[in-house]
Formats: C-alpha cells, structure tokens, sequence
C-alpha cells in the first residue's frame, strides 16, 4: 500500500514550508525514520522524514518551492508496487512535545484530501566530483563564501563537516583589516540579490520573514503598548561580572545579557503580574519564569526561549543561551525550544544603540529593550565622576500590565542591577 508524504507541520505556527533539499530522489529506497528532505519552516531548518519503507517516487515539490502544510509532496511505495494514485494517508500531527503557544494545548493540523500530483523529472545523478559535506557544512560554506573544493573533510571518509567551517579562514580575512572585521560583526546577512542593471529586484519572502510580518500584524496593531524608561547604574554589575569571569576561568564567560536575564527573571517572581499572557478572555498569570531571548539570524529574528530562568545559576543560563543562540543561527532550534517564553529580552547595547523600545511579542504582556554601556558624568554623593550606565525601556501589554505595575517591576530590576547581591534575597 501506498504512503503519502505529507508536508508535516514542523513547527506550531507553520502554515507552509520551502524545501530546501531532497536527500532521497525518485526511487530511492527509504526506511521509516530516515530524513527525506531538509524544509525550512517560519523559525528554523527541520527534516522531513519518512513514515514508512518503501521507495520514494512521485516527487511534487521542486527544491526552493514553497508547499502549504497538509500537502502530498511525494509517495512511498514498496518496490514491486505500480505507481498511481496514491490513496489517502492518516494526517500529520505536530512534532511530539510542541505545544500551541496560545492555548498550552497540543496543535493538531487536519490534512486536506489528498490532491493530484504531477510526478517532476527525475533529478540528474549527482556529478561524481562533488564534494561530500553534511548539509549545515554546505549551508554555512554558502553563507560565509567558502569554497568547500578549498577544504579538508575531518569527517567520515573525508566527508566535510561543522568544524572543517570553523577552521577555515574568512574569506574576508585576505580582504584587509576592514574587511575581516566586518565579517566578524554579528549583524544580519539578508540574501540580497546580484546586480542585474535593472532599477529594482524583486526577493519572495522567506519563511521567517513571512512569520515576522504576520507577527508584527497581531502585535503593534492589536495590542495597546506604552513604554517605560530607566537608566541604570551598571558599575557594580560590570565588576561582579570581571571578578566571575576571573573566577571561572576556561568553564566559560558571563556576558552582560546573561545578567541581565537572571535578574529579570528575579524580578519577575517579584512581581509575577508582568509575567503574564493576554488570552481572549482571560489573562494567565505564570508560576514559572520562561524567558525569551531575541537573537538576529541571517534574515530575521527568533526568540529562543531559557525555561525556568529564576531558578538557575548564572554559569548555567550563560552556556544556555551561548548554545541556544548557536543553534537559533543555524537554524536548528527545535519547537520547545523558542515557544512558550512569558517574557522577553531584546539586547541591541553590543550595536551601540542608547535606547530603543520593543515590539511585545504576544501572548506575552512585556518585554525589555536593552542599550548600550557607556560612561557618563554623574553625580555620586556631590562628587562628579564618571559612571558606566545603560538605559532600560519597558514595552508594555496595557491590557494586563498598568503603568504602576510596570514601573514597580523595572524598579527592582533596576534594583537588582545595581546591586547584584539584591538577587540573593
């Protein structure tokens, strides 16, 4: 019997996906479990992988098509079995452990009837010459320039992988100074096309950006923001974070983000009426701390998400987020892993931005925009001296979060900041 593959909702918020690579081509033989191709998601890069043995055949989506969830991208049959219409299969369910943000319930998608598809040409044999890589290898070899002919492979029978990337050297690096800094620069790369001559090009959208704007749509919209601003005194902060990064040695660094996350997250079992989701008809209060963490990917932005944050030490959410943020960057979080924040961080200091503020990322009710480290003059007990200060703006769900309300939380984050050992208490 016939098994349809369906493209599977990977994600919670997924409506369509872009395949990005076929592993298996047209009557290739398949195991259940094996990936069938590399789909790109609104969040991350995720495989798509087959639910029975057989061969595949019946390939209906092309690499770089964009198919909406639900459809039959492909069929696998057993080898001695004709190929013709293939008759309808169960529906995908969402990946295990993925939970619909809103609701706290597990997202189910129902599966349209199968619909009629056109078998597309069989994919030429691969040339002979090419060069073995995994496919994060050639993702990132394509991002950064690297020509993978150039490289080593360290990896099963010369197979270049992850590492054989980071080795190399930048292409920039021969480019100058100017040059090699630039591509060391964490700023966003958008795939901006080649000059062609013509006054305009036109880019379709990928499927984060399709993600973001939808987002933007039910946040600035919808939802009534007003801002809250403070300025913090991060002198004592900035030496307790010397003194650990000292103490710890080659175990890793704290950064000031990671800081700052903790003493949020503190903050907020404080005052536990800013960590809260607007629902339809109800405003849920959470007992737990889940703290999102905006990271720039090479065309947009994902939140990964640091579950249970007042609860951990800060070594410990100083090598989450490091990993998290890896991982978001390749394109290779997992759903539970930036779902389900009840509030956010947004860090553009390391940009050299003063101030800013956020768009909450709804359901949440709140979210911090963070700026720059400076120092400035100011006035200490009557003496003027010089100060490293950083201004906090606080973006709030006027539904939930009152201005009282919000200015007592960014008061004992501010609190907190300024005296480290205040989160001790």
């Amino acid at each position: 019997m016939a098994t349809n593959v369906y493209m599977e909702a990977l994600s919670p918020t997924m409506e369509e996906g872009r395949v990005v690579k076929w592993h298996k081509r047209d009557g290739d033989p398949v195991k259940a479990g094996e990936t069938l191709a590399e789909v790109e998601t609104d969040k991350a890069v995720m495989d798509l992988v087959a639910r029975a043995d057989g061969e595949l055949r019946q390939v209906a989506a092309a690499e770089g098509q964009t198919v909406a969830v639900g459809s039959v991208v492909a069929v696998i049959v057993s080898p001695a079995e004709a190929v013709g219409a293939a008759p309808a299969a169960a529906a995908p369910a969402t990946p295990s452990g993925s939970g619909e943000r809103e609701t706290g319930n597990v997202a189910t998608v129902t599966a349209p009837a199968p619909v009629a598809v056109s078998p597309l040409p069989v994919a030429a044999a691969a040339d002979a010459t090419r060069v073995k890589a995994s496919p994060l290898a050639r993702r990132m070899a394509k991002e950064a320039g690297v020509d993978l002919k150039l490289l080593t492979g360290s990896g099963p029978g010369g197979r270049v992988v992850k590492k054989d990337l980071e080795r190399a050297p930048s292409p920039a690096a021969s480019a100058g100074p100017t040059a090699a800094a630039a591509a060391t620069f964490p700023v966003s790369r958008f795939p901006f096309p080649e000059r062609t001559g013509a006054a305009y090009d036109d880019v379709p959208l990928t499927q984060i950006r399709k993600t973001i704007a939808k987002r933007l749509a039910t946040s600035l919209g919808p939802i009534p923001h007003f801002f809250l601003t403070t300025e913090v005194d991060m002198e004592r902060a900035s030496e307790a974070r010397e003194a650990l990064n000292q103490q710890l040695g080659d175990q890793g660094k704290v950064s000031f983000n990671d800081i700052i996350i903790k003493a949020t997250a503190h903050a907020l079992t404080k005052h536990p009426a800013c960590n809260a989701w607007f629902q339809d008809d109800h405003i849920r209060y959470w007992h737990e701390v889940h703290m999102g963490m905006a990271v720039a990917v090479a065309d947009g932005l994902i939140t990964p998400v640091i579950r249970n944050a007042e609860l951990k030490a800060l070594a410990e959410i100083g090598r989450e987020a490091k990993e998290l943020a890896e991982r978001a960057r390749n394109r290779r979080l997992q759903p539970n892993e930036y779902t389900g924040a009840t509030f956010s961080v947004s860090n553009l200091g390391m940009f050299d931005i003063d101030q800013f503020t956020a768009v909450i990322n709804p359901p949440e009710a709140g979210i911090i925009a963070v700026g720059s480290i400076v120092q400035k003059p100011v006035v200490v007990e009557g003496q003027l001296t010089a100060r490293r200060r950083m201004r906090i703006t606080m973006s709030c769900d006027h539904r939930v979060i009152d201005g009282a309300t919000g200015a007592a939380f960014l008061r004992t984050l501010k609190q907190m900041l300024e005296n480290p050992l205040a989160m001790l208490l």
